[in-house]
């Protein structure tokens, strides 16, 4: 490796951000650098500063105190200049869902000024490169989610930047998705591009050269990932062969005084040990007897929970009046096809879900996962095949098939100009609780949830985390024996997410019966079972584990489940090529 120095394209010296004169700063006396023909990493918990950082180096909003140059420029003086020079991406969908393909670079085109050969060299250039040349005619809005950012990184890159701000580019994105994102950001640096790469997967922070970690708008870390995830070498534990409820066992570690942190994998758990404190006993866990310990390697978001404190101590508590009776099933689905015109967006997908279980549908986008889900839900007739939800014909009993279930969408479907409380009293309404019966529904979710200081927020503008927990407080206003979850924690920040699973698994205690669809791998190995959905049918099923060691190859450690999702589908499309 070459010891030469690395050319810095942005240095912020000291900058301060605040949005009222005597408000807390988004962003606090910040100094940093930025280097060409590299990815540095952007991460932080919501509301660290990520989004305001991006902002600022693009020159749309100015710093209250201290500069920011970029590329020799000044920020402030010379913002014309600089918005030609820089490839901005925000974190919104920023394009024209009723304008095609075609339309939309066009529009992006004029008004970066691009023109005459070097426009028409661009177009062939970017649309070879994102891999949308056949898709020039059709509308932004029907695009997949992995296709869009492409999209979205193509207007970024029509004026050929140097600079390329990405605001986290891969939230609804799937894994074969991102890895061509990947892909194309590489080939990018390669040819002498900086690149900033806000994230909240923190396994996309292991990918980048140097990482800037915020938190209150203040940098904790800036580095090589590499050196902040070794930090936490000896601290880092699986626990396997588990007898009983894995999430039981970890709802006990997480209480230990000598535990920072434990996420759940597959049929282990993953336990991070206080710094200065040695590796539990095995049998001090409640694991069962033959439960073993074992150091593992650390990874970044070991190292990133750890900073911030490590795993919420707080246990949620979720009490239900519903009776559950174990082992019944709960979701039938079988033969399930949906048809528009003549495109089979579902082909005779067909599995049952156990009362009590957490079953995850994974897939590409467009795959038919989401189909499938709607039709789950109610929200989509099926053209051929059954369902049933705790026992009631879906297609036959639709309405009374719905009130057997809570849904909570994918984006935030509450009301942002009611307030929590309004919110809470209006969806139970809508779930017919009358009375005093509503009246204790909404009581209960504020204490189940500790919503006391918000109930007279409006929901728009409650923490993220919050609006997390409103949405799924809504949901399960009627106690519902079955909820689907679709992509629930897209876009959050690791802390929140796992404040977010404990909620779920205090309702699986309860008997409560969870369908969930996720991008984020680490997610899906919270699921008892998962199925796999490709090209409108069901490829595989099975639990995390399984799945990832159906794939293992000899001689190889047991891979991770994203690259398990990714190896079957390969071998899903090399088997259909051979036939």
């Amino acid at each position: 490796m070459s010891d030469a120095p690395v050319e810095a394209l942005v240095t912020l010296q000291s900058v301060t951000k605040r949005f009222t004169p005597q408000g807390a700063p988004a962003i606090a006396a910040l100094t940093a650098s930025i280097a060409a023909g590299q990815v540095t990493g952007l991460v932080g918990t919501d509301g660290a500063g990520k989004t305001t950082l991006m902002r600022l180096m693009a020159g749309l909003l100015a710093p209250t105190d201290g500069r920011i140059d970029v590329m020799g420029m000044d920020s402030l003086k010379d913002s014309v200049a600089l918005h030609r020079r820089v490839g901005y991406m925000p974190q919104r969908f920023g394009l024209y869902e009723e304008l095609t393909v075609q339309e939309n670079l066009d529009l992006h085109a004029d008004l970066r000024n691009v023109t005459g050969e070097a426009r028409r060299q661009s177009f062939d250039r970017l649309l070879a490169f994102t891999g949308l040349a056949s898709f020039t005619r059709r509308q932004a809005g029907r695009l997949s989610g992995g296709m869009k950012q492409k999209l979205g990184l193509a207007c970024a890159l029509l004026s050929s930047p140097r600079l390329l701000l990405l605001d986290e580019p891969s939230v609804g994105v799937d894994p074969i998705s991102r890895r061509e994102l990947w892909r194309m950001v590489y080939e990018l640096t390669a040819g002498g591009v900086g690149v900033v790469w806000s994230t909240s997967y923190l396994d996309e922070a292991e990918k980048c050269a140097e990482v800037i970690v915020l938190n209150e708008g203040q940098v904790l870390f800036q580095g090589d990932p590499r050196s902040m995830s070794a930090d936490m070498a000896g601290r880092v534990f699986l626990l396997s062969d588990i007898a009983g409820d894995r999430r039981n066992v970890l709802a006990q570690a997480i209480q230990r005084a000598d535990i920072d942190d434990g996420v759940i994998q597959g049929a282990q758990l993953r336990l991070v040990a206080k710094a200065g404190a040695t590796m539990p006993q095995a049998a001090d866990l409640h694991a069962g007897p033959g439960a073993k310990i074992s150091a593992t390697e650390p990874r970044f978001e070991d190292a990133f929970v750890a900073r911030l404190g490590g795993h919420p101590k707080a246990q949620p508590k979720f009490e239900s009046a519903a009776e559950h009776v174990a082992g019944e099933v709960a979701v039938v689905a079988d033969g399930l096809t949906k048809r528009f015109g003549d495109f089979t967006a579902a082909d005779r997908i067909s599995f049952t879900i156990k009362r009590g279980e957490i079953f995850g549908l994974l897939g590409p986008n467009g795959a038919g996962k989401s189909t499938t889900f709607k039709m789950l839900c109610g929200l989509l007739r099926a053209t051929a095949g059954t369902a049933s939800v705790d026992g009631v014909d879906l297609f036959h009993s639709p309405s009374q098939a719905r009130s057997h279930l809570g849904y909570m969408a994918q984006k935030f479907s509450l009301y942002g100009d009611l307030s929590l409380m309004q919110n809470l009293a209006f969806f139970s309404g809508v779930y017919g609780l009358r009375g005093a019966r509503r009246e204790a529904a909404v009581q209960r979710a504020i204490e189940t949830f500790n919503f006391g200081a918000y109930v007279e927020t409006n929901a728009g503008e409650l923490p993220l985390g919050y609006k997390q927990r409103l949405s799924l407080a809504c949901a399960i206003m009627h106690e519902p024996p079955v909820l689907f979850l679709d992509e629930p924690t897209s876009g959050v920040d690791p802390l929140t997410r796992r404040e977010f699973w404990g909620y779920i698994n205090a309702m699986v205690h309860q008997g409560v019966t969870v369908m969930v669809t996720t991008h984020f791998m680490d997610e899906a190995e919270y699921c008892d079972r998962l199925a796999l959905i490709y090209r409108g049918q069901m490829i595989n099923t099975g639990t995390p584990d399984a799945l990832k060691t159906s794939v293992q190859r000899p001689g190889e450690a047991v891979p991770a489940l994203e690259e398990a999702f990714i190896r079957l589908i390969e071998a899903h499309d090399l088997d259909r090529e051979a036939a």
